[in-house]
């Protein structure tokens, strides 16, 4: 058991929190960072134990294109600034990890700068993949090299070059001995060499006890990433679509199938979150903000390490704009939310979260299982050295009424509320209120908690300004988050849905299908169209049947349970494992 098994995140995008100019004119440094000082008593203070903070390192514009690996970003400050803050965080017992940026560099890093003046003779020539003097590029550089996403911005390294792996692997140790970093989140770890995030995970066990790896990965299986040679953890942005998608379609069995899917892949400890630096704010993405509530639940309490992404615990909105990051790394004042805590029902929800979790073993190591589900109630144990969380989550507009097996307890308490059940025939029977979750245990074995009000209602504002063209219409736009869609600005691309909803600073509710999306679901539809239907044959075992029996057989269940919307059926066409699908289609009830 390592720190990071229960830990809390806090992720926070320092060029965009502190209001950093986008291009940095390398100047005299301006000590930005020191403003996030105040902060760190906030990240305590909602219970949160481990802070996700980057990029921080010297580059040209968003962070992601360095300049330089041991510097700060003169635009945040210098280098004993952030000592300084590490150690600060290091204080109030908050871990601290760096986003590392390995995969390519920007054009003004020193090795890039040498073969612009030195060409086929530089030294640093084969630090680059493929650079070939018979090419050219925008720049006019008289040579071409591999990039990352197709923006030669972001210099692609050579990652199987002993003489990079080295340099890389020093650059941790020296972010190890000058700021006392506990661990490294890998950006676009599912594009980086097998054999080098092999070194790092080497230097990771060299430099610091229980030395954190995680990983940027969108898709995928992600044991391939985490396991004993690799990394530790990798981005969960398989629950991340679920949780939003599964509230919004009022679709509990896509969640529930997201968690057996991965939970299939082994006993990974994933970095699960609703929303980061890349994507739109779970509040903007949600059709009803009520299940803001039950969304957080999940992320607290499902397998994996939780994170709260900065501003987001305040219920703020967060939409992409025309390819823009820009709204969803915005620099807040914390004094303008002094009294969140007490008065904003996100904050108190996640502050109360934060807490409970804190002090609940079993959500943190605690095996899981599924006890009810339904479209619109989900219900799951946590159970750990004898004692058993059960965790109920509702989605619908009325409450509901749930009875569950429970533990070796004659009582059960709801931490978020306080209300107490007394266990009848080693089962509770609750009532989860509309649009909200709870987490019940144990009564007398677990600490008192002081119940919370954590209603969140819509926010009222004014009427929203609607942009001019059709696609301010309700559309249901799927979300595709591969790699070839990220952009230099954004490392994530990702397609939400477009529907109207009230929020604060609402503009436009539309978004933008690109056209490689149009043609991949109108190939998928075509394809779906022209297919004969798989027949079933309902007195075969689930273990007997093809990928394809599976996934008509869920689809069928699913059907006799509501609407089956084309989201849902490309969740079950896109799982193409036997053992998942058997599990998925004995979930049903």
């Amino acid at each position: 058991m390592s720190w990071y098994n229960e830990a809390i995140f806090y992720h926070i995008y320092p060029l965009g929190l502190c209001g950093a100019p986008k291009q940095n004119e390398y100047t005299t440094p301006v000590h930005r960072l020191n403003t996030l000082l105040p902060w760190i008593n906030h990240i305590k203070e909602i219970g949160c134990t481990a802070l996700y903070i980057g990029p921080l390192f010297e580059s040209v514009g968003h962070g992601y294109e360095t300049t330089d690996y041991k510097k700060l970003d003169s635009r945040l400050g210098t280098n004993e600034d952030l000592t300084a803050f590490v150690k600060a965080c290091h204080e109030k017992g908050i871990k601290v990890i760096f986003d590392g940026v390995f995969n390519h560099t920007g054009r003004d890093f020193f090795a890039f700068k040498d073969i612009q003046k030195n060409r086929e003779h530089s030294q640093y020539l084969n630090w680059y993949c493929n650079v070939n003097f018979w090419g050219n590029n925008e720049y006019n550089d008289g040579f071409s090299y591999d990039n990352w996403g197709g923006y030669n911005l972001l210099v692609k390294l050579n990652q199987r070059n002993p003489e990079v792996q080295n340099y890389i692997c020093d650059v941790i140790r020296y972010w190890v001995s000058e700021f006392d970093v506990d661990g490294i989140r890998l950006d676009a770890a599912d594009v980086l060499d097998f054999d080098f995030m092999r070194a790092l995970r080497r230097t990771a066990e060299e430099v610091k006890p229980d030395f954190w790896l995680m990983g940027e990965v969108i898709h995928g299986d992600y044991s391939r990433w985490v396991n004993g040679e690799t990394l530790h953890s990798v981005t969960n942005y398989a629950l991340h679509k679920a949780l939003y998608s599964g509230h919004n379609d009022h679709n509990y069995f896509e969640i529930a199938h997201t968690v057996k899917y991965l939970q299939n892949m082994g006993n990974l400890d994933l970095y699960n979150f609703v929303d980061n630096h890349d994507v739109e704010r779970i509040y903007t993405k949600l059709s009803n903000k009520a299940h803001f509530n039950p969304v957080h639940v999940l992320l607290y309490t499902l397998p994996g390490v939780p994170s709260i992404y900065y501003g987001s615990e305040f219920g703020i909105e967060g939409r992409k704009e025309r390819s823009s990051d820009d709204s969803l790394r915005p620099a807040l004042v914390l004094a303008d939310y002094a009294d969140a805590k007490e008065t904003n029902p996100c904050t108190a929800l996640v502050a109360a979260l934060g807490k409970i979790r804190q002090n609940t073993p079993a959500l943190s190591y605690g095996s899981y299982a599924e006890l009810q589900l339904t479209n619109r109630q989900f219900a799951f144990a946590r159970d750990l050295d004898g004692v058993r969380v059960v965790v109920t989550v509702n989605n619908d507009d009325n409450d509901a009424w749930m009875n569950l097996p429970a533990g070796n307890a004659s009582e059960y308490v709801g931490t978020l509320t306080g209300q107490k059940v007394s266990v009848e025939g080693e089962r509770i029977n609750v009532c989860v209120h509309a649009n909200s979750g709870e987490i019940w245990v144990p009564a007398g074995d677990m600490p008192e908690y002081t119940p919370v009000k954590v209603e969140v209602k819509e926010k009222a504002v004014k009427e929203s300004v609607k942009e001019e063209t059709p696609a301010a219409e309700e559309t249901a736009v799927a979300e595709e988050t591969t790699v070839a869609e990220k952009t230099s600005a954004t490392k994530t691309e990702e397609k939400e849905t477009a529907s109207e909803s009230t929020g604060v600073n609402t503009i436009s509710t539309a978004t933008k299908e690109t056209a490689a999306t149009e043609e991949k679901v109108t190939e998928a539809s075509e394809k779906s169209t022209a297919e004969e239907p798989v027949k079933v044959d309902p007195n075969k075992a689930p273990e007997d049947m093809t990928v394809e029996e599976l996934q008509a057989a869920i689809l069928a269940k699913m059907a006799s349970n509501g609407p089956v919307t084309d989201q849902m059926k490309k969740t079950v066409d896109d799982n193409i494992w036997h053992d998942s699908l058997v599990n998925w289609l004995k979930s049903f009830r």
